[in-house]
């Protein structure tokens, strides 16, 4: 990818993770924030919204680096099983234990008593269902053998960024962070074979234009007359 692309590619990213928390953020915590609509203080709200689109810049920044981290992984799994098949099939045995962990062990950790399961199997099964929509769209973009990476992606990279807050279980900063990183991490997975291609497109033209300039005839300078 060329740097140009991979400006636009990072930014458009950041973008979307300070648009999406900012919005979300009064929605998700809007006990704590009613107060400034209904008393309508304009400064509130500005200076609240710019508080969580930072919040958002560093959800997305978490998400960044958690795409190139598995960009690398899913190329060290393909160098050491070298079979996508293989492949695939470590990365669904994955994917069943993590979501197996996000269930049993954050029910274990900080479930009441009598509390029931079913909260804990439903964020899990929110996410799955996001990460299989992504998946499909993935693998109709592109080709199907793509599916299995991009739910893996959206899977388990997305708990691993996930855990700082999932670690707290404070329900507000649990929720505000899935949404922007499901968007990120859906845009970045989606997204990144067209900046390959811009970018393969442009070094196309420039290729070109250099081969369009090395055979052209060089202008003579004409002698200077006696």
């Amino acid at each position: 990818m060329t740097i140009r692309n991979l400006i636009k590619f990072l930014f458009n990213s950041l973008l979307l993770g300070g648009i999406i928390t900012g919005i979300l953020g009064f929605l998700i915590r809007w006990n704590e924030f009613q107060p400034y609509f209904t008393e309508i203080k304009i400064g509130a709200i500005l200076s609240t919204f710019i508080w969580l689109v930072g919040v958002g810049l560093i959800f997305a920044v978490v998400s960044q680096v958690g795409f190139f981290a598995y960009l690398f992984i899913h190329q060290f799994g393909l160098g050491i099983f070298r079979s996508i098949t293989l492949w695939n099939a470590v990365q669904i045995v994955l994917i069943v234990f993590v979501l197996f962990d996000l269930i049993y062990f954050r029910f274990q950790a900080f479930a009441g008593k009598g509390e029931s399961i079913l909260p804990y199997v439903g964020l899990a099964l929110f996410l799955l269902i996001a990460a299989l929509i992504v998946a499909f769209f993935k693998a109709k973009t592109t080709n199907r053998t793509t599916f299995v990476s991009a739910l893996f992606f959206m899977v388990v990279v997305t708990i691993l960024e996930w855990l700082p807050v999932l670690r707290v279980n404070e329900a507000s900063w649990v929720y505000l962070m899935i949404f922007p990183l499901i968007a990120c991490n859906a845009y970045q997975i989606l997204m990144l074979p067209k900046y390959n291609k811009l970018s393969a497109e442009e070094r196309e033209r420039k290729s070109s234009t250099k081969n369009i300039a090395k055979t052209q005839p060089k202008k003579q300078t004409p002698k200077a007359s006696r």
